[in-house]
């Protein structure tokens, strides 16, 4: 079984050697999102929560690309800056999904300047 690289339309290739998703099978992974905004190539500044909505709309643009939403998703992962952030994540990351919940776990770690989190997602396929 091939493994596919996916990509959303439009969206500039990633700075760094990753693929945005891997599809295999029924299994889509989506690689650490940070809130780029596709259209310009350019991180959004902004609040924790600005920049939470931008990595989720990410995310579920490569969802999209590869067959997938939001209801596939069986777990994330939240990269924070700062614990002081979490709540504040929290109210955006839950705009983008229902209940039942995906299983997740969220760290707090460095990442590049100006980026304040970054989430990942693993989606299951029927």
């Amino acid at each position: 079984m091939p493994r596919t690289s996916i990509k959303p339309e439009g969206a500039a290739p990633p700075p760094v050697p990753l693929s945005p998703g891997i599809r295999k099978g029924n299994i889509l992974q989506v690689a650490g999102q940070v809130p780029v905004d596709h259209a310009t190539g350019k991180i959004l500044e902004g609040t924790v929560a600005e920049q939470t909505r931008q990595s989720m709309r990410n995310i579920r643009a490569v969802l999209e690309a590869g067959g997938a939403t939001f209801d596939d998703v069986v777990m994330m992962r939240v990269y924070l800056t700062d614990t002081a952030h979490a709540a504040e994540m929290n109210e955006a990351y839950k705009e983008f999904l229902t209940e039942p919940y995906p299983a997740r776990t969220t760290v707090y770690v460095g990442l590049p300047p100006g980026i304040l989190v970054e989430i990942d997602a693993l989606a299951v396929l029927d």
